[in-house]
């Protein structure tokens, strides 16, 4: 087994040696994708989907990466990074190259694999796409998810129907029957319906499956013919639905180790017709196995417990299967491989066994046979006259015998009876019992040196003579008509080779080396003679049906002679297009079963049959024009009948005309390389060869010729042309200046015109200027008005708040001079009281004084007088007398001093009541009261100076000349002070009323 990393490649190729899948896994290359990191990890490819063809397939892991195998080329590349898992993938559109992706963002994208571009974006579903199914025609596709299906054009990716159903049913799949117009929806309560995919009716629901094997069915799966339906679940039983009865007809049980069916698929076979009888069935294990739904026989199985399969698909010619394994990598089996021990041919019934070497022989005498199953026993030597007798009739049925026994064992006189008895093989078998009829032997290598030689000239523009709407059966169709053309020089001449080749291309499309070998097998015996009188029809072999016609229907011959209608026109399209055109597939098929178990004579006779059997719609036509439509067109004939009469006349159809004689016995291909084929005159093949090759090449002088005087032509007519059309360009333009001339003195009046209306224009829009002019004038002037009157408004509004505050103002002067009165008048009292109280503490303390002196001068006396009694009387009296003076002095001194304080006092503080009345009536004249602050910053109370001379007056060692010194100083200072506060109040009265005079300017 070969193993492939595609690590951070974007393309190479899968394998490095030409694989060999052995037969016990059958695995061609394991594929795994690990990341570049590193930390190296395996990243899991989570679904894959096979093209049309099956030679390639797509996949996608869950980072996104999409990835393209082409198995036939032996490459891979890297078509598209998403950056999200894909949940479902379909490559089988209508654009080969295109496929669609449903990614985890709940939305489907169309992808081209070569251009790598983005085609389409389709949305619409809210939850996970986990399935998409494509139309057979490749123009509509399904989508499903677990709430809704939708139908999508896959021309225009517009949503064309939406399938809403309720939540509490689910959906298990959605998906079109292949070959069909039909559309089978599944849902989780086990319920089926059939919908017709144009008009979405309803066709039918399945009925219930029995409740003794209720299974809740989880996976689908249909044969190609669109006439089985596989359903299973978590169970171990299958169940098998007839889609054309609508009945459950079968239910297969797996072995027990199956405990529930996890994905289910159909093996396709290129000879079964689409009637597909193998199913994978993939388990709960991870293993799938293959069981034969017929003989519910266990074939072969893929996968293991250790390395267990998550999903697998098979390709659509059943060559390939591609399964993604639990470990995400990527398995690619070879069907071919795991099916060698199957497809072996069984044993041939008659077996014999080699004689002994001579001595042997000569020793014991004996010979041993065994056939059909019975031993004979060895016979004594004195019988061997009557076993050679024996030998002998065995050696005379010999040929017979080979021509019987089919080259896989089957034989052809029981292939016969089954034949006779049932009209037609099993369609299971019919394609295995051609081969073994025809003995093909399948020389791959000579019939790939044919395909390798290419596309033969003759067949390179075949689609234009044969329109054939699909691209695979047109492409496999050219490539047997060239390998029969390169095999043998005489078919690529056949006008009629397509016709022959067609109806088998189109049966045996997916295999064209047994498509080629059964046409090659059928020309070499069953158009013996064909071409003897080529390039006419074969006029031998017309000859032959005409004279079994003759024999056997001579009013029918009469007829056509009668209508001058050839075997030419009767005979002839039946054998040009083996009936193919006149039958339908299963009427040709059911034909040929007995034309392949036969003589080649049979054919030629099946051509009279047909004639006889239609004798009646032939004998009532009598234009040419009939004739022909009833021969190239399908008609009312029972097939079975034809067959019949066709042994009728192989029994009833005398020695000397029957084609048996004329025609040799069946002849297969050889082995290893292909016969060569030259039963035609090869000189008129020669002769045409070269004619045509003659043909050719004077066709291309011909064409060659042709070409210089078409372009010669081309040349003068260029010419001529151009000269002509020089000329009319000169009229042209001789036309184009006139009008231009005549144009342009219009245009100058139009524009002499315009200048008048211009100036008319001009001198009113002046006007306008001019009144706009004014009208802005007056309206700025207006402006200017107004922003003055706004601007005495603001002042007259800014005079009368100043007044207003003026106003306040002096209310408030006014309010604080009235305090001021009344303070005023409190210190006066206040002075007055003190004023007493000194004169009385002054008083007091002078008569204390007095009385101390008193005292003092009685104790001087009263000493003196002691001291001095005598003689010293005289002068005490005039000292005393002195001193009384002196105090009577000092008495008027003080009393005067203080009645001039108190005078001084009155006075200023009268001073002060006129002042402040004077400013209360004239504001602007005098200067106002400051604030108090100010005021109190130059201004002693009185109190302080009425104590500090009351201190002064309270000294009794102080002089009254030293009092009344110091009561001047203190009247000189607060006079000063009076002056400093009056200045100030002055100064800020001038600043504060600047403003208003201002205003008032």
């Amino acid at each position: 087994m070969q193993s492939t990393d595609l690590g951070n490649k974007e393309s190479g190729k899968l394998w490095h040696r030409k694989p060999s899948p052995a037969a016990r896994d059958g695995i061609i290359v394991n594929i795994i994708h690990s990341s570049s990191d590193h930390l190296p990890k395996v990243l899991r490819f989570l679904n894959v989907a096979f093209d049309s063809s099956g030679d390639c397939l797509i996949a996608g892991d869950h980072q996104g990466n999409i990835y393209v195998f082409d198995l036939y080329g032996n490459r891979f590349n890297l078509v598209q990074r998403t950056a999200q898992a894909c949940t479902a993938l379909a490559f089988n559109l209508r654009r080969k190259s295109e496929f669609l992706v449903a990614l985890a963002d709940y939305s489907i994208k169309c992808f081209d694999s070569v251009t790598k571009e983005l085609v389409s974006w389709m949305r619409g579903h809210e939850s996970s796409v986990f399935s998409i199914s494509v139309h057979a025609s490749g123009r509509y596709a399904i989508t499903t998810s677990s709430d809704t299906a939708q139908l999508w054009d896959l021309d225009t990716f517009q949503r064309k129907r939406k399938l809403n159903i309720l939540q509490s049913v689910g959906i298990q799949k959605v998906f079109f029957l292949p070959l069909s117009n039909t559309i089978l929806s599944c849902f989780k309560d086990n319920s089926i319906f059939a919908w017709e995919c144009d008009t979405l009716s309803c066709k039918y629901q399945l009925p219930a499956p029995p409740e003794s094997s209720s299974v809740l069915y989880k996976v689908f799966a249909v044969t190609r013919d669109g006439r089985i339906l596989a359903a299973g679940g978590k169970s171990n039983h299958l169940h098998l639905w007839c889609l054309e009865a609508k009945q459950l007809f079968r239910i297969i049980q797996m072995p027990t180790k199956v405990r529930a069916i996890r994905h289910l698929e159909f093996l396709p076979d290129s000879f079964d017709a689409g009637s597909n009888q193998v199913l994978g069935v993939l388990s709960q294990d991870g293993i799938m196995r293959f069981v034969n739904i017929q003989t519910c026989k266990l074939l072969f199985e893929i996968g293991s417990l250790d390395e267990g399969i998550s999903s697998s698909v098979i390709s659509p010619h059943g060559r390939y299967i591609a399964s993604i394994m639990e470990n995400g990598s990527l398995n690619i089996y070879s069907v071919q491989a795991l099916t060698q021990e199957i497809n072996k041919p069984p044993p041939p019934l008659v077996k014999v066994i080699e004689d002994l070497p001579k001595s042997k022989l000569n020793s014991g005498g004996l010979k041993m046979k065994v056939t059909s199953g019975r031993v004979q026993r060895p016979a004594k030597s004195r019988e061997n006259k009557i076993q050679a007798r024996i030998l002998k009739q065995d050696l005379t049925g010999n040929f017979e015998n080979k021509e019987n026994e089919a080259s896989d064992g089957l034989n052809k006189k029981r292939l016969q009876i089954l034949l006779k008895g049932y009209g037609e093989y099993p369609t299971k078998y019919r394609m295995f019992i051609w081969r073994s009829l025809l003995q093909l032997p399948e020389n791959h290598t000579a019939f790939s040196s044919l395909v390798d030689k290419g596309v033969h000239v003759a067949f390179l523009n075949l689609q234009k003579k044969y329109p054939i709407k699909s691209r695979k059966l047109l492409r496999v169709l050219q490539r047997t008509l060239s390998a029969l053309a390169h095999w043998s020089a005489i078919f690529s001449d056949t006008p009629y080779l397509p016709l022959l080749a067609f109806p088998f291309v189109k049966l045996f499309q997916n295999n064209q080396l047994i498509c080629f070998e059964v046409v090659a097998t059928l020309i070499i015996n069953w158009c013996q003679h064909w071409f003897e009188y080529f390039p006419n029809p074969p006029i031998n072999i017309l000859s032959l049906i005409e004279n079994v016609l003759a024999f056997h229907d001579k009013e029918l011959l009469q007829h056509f002679i009668d209508h001058d209608i050839t075997s030419q026109l009767y005979a002839w399209p039946l054998l040009e297009t083996v009936f193919s055109e006149v039958l339908t597939r299963e009427e040709w098929l059911k034909l040929f079963d007995n034309v392949f178990s036969n003589h080649p004579s049979f054919l030629l006779m099946t051509v009279v049959a047909y004639n006889t059997c239609s004798r009646a719609p032939l004998l009532n036509c009598s234009l040419r024009d009939d004739f022909e439509y009833f021969f190239h067109h399908r008609n009312n004939l029972d097939i079975s009948v034809v067959i019949r009469e066709v042994y009728h006349l192989m029994d009833t159809t005398p020695t000397d005309i029957h084609p048996n004689d004329k025609l040799d016995a069946f002849v297969a291909l050889t082995k290893g390389q292909y016969p060569v084929f030259n039963q035609y005159p090869k000189f008129i093949v020669d002769y045409q060869t070269q004619e045509r090759e003659r043909i050719r090449n004077d066709e291309l002088d011909f064409l060659r010729e042709r070409q210089m005087v078409e372009d010669m032509q081309a040349e003068v007519d260029q010419q001529r042309v151009e000269d002509e059309a020089w000329y009319q360009k000169q009229e042209l333009l001789r036309k184009a200046e006139e009008t231009r001339r005549e144009m342009l003195l219009q245009e100058e009046e139009k524009m002499a015109q315009q200048r008048q209306r211009l100036a008319s224009v001009k001198r009113e829009l002046r006007a306008k200027e001019m009144h706009l002019q004014d009208a802005t004038r007056r309206r700025f002037l207006k402006l200017q008005q107004d922003q003055c009157e706004m601007e005495l408004r603001r002042l007259n509004d800014e005079i009368e708040r100043k007044v207003h505050m003026r106003d306040q103002e002096i209310a408030t002067t006014a309010k604080d001079l009235e305090m001021r009165h009344l303070e005023l008048e409190s210190q006066k009292r206040l002075y007055e009281k003190n004023l007493i109280r000194n004169q009385e503490a002054v008083a007091k303390e002078m008569r204390e004084d007095s009385d101390t002196y008193r005292r003092k001068v009685d104790l001087e006396e009263h000493m003196f007088h002691k001291l001095i009694e005598a003689g010293q009387t005289q002068n005490q009296k005039t000292q005393k007398w002195e001193e009384a003076k002196e105090k009577d002095f000092h008495l008027k001194s003080e009393k005067k001093a203080s009645a001039l304080s108190d005078a001084s006092r009155k006075w200023f503080l009268e001073k002060e009541l006129d002042d402040a009345l004077e400013h209360a009536e004239h504001p602007y004249n005098t200067v106002p009261r400051c604030q108090s602050g100010q005021a109190a910053s130059g201004y002693v109370p009185r109190t302080s100076q009425l104590k500090d001379s009351s201190e002064v007056d309270s000294s009794t060692h102080i002089s009254l000349n030293q009092r009344r010194v110091q009561w001047d100083t203190m009247e000189q200072d607060l006079m000063e002070r009076v002056r400093n506060l009056r200045q100030r109040l002055t100064a800020q009265a001038r600043n504060r009323c600047r403003t208003p005079h201002l205003l008032a300017t």
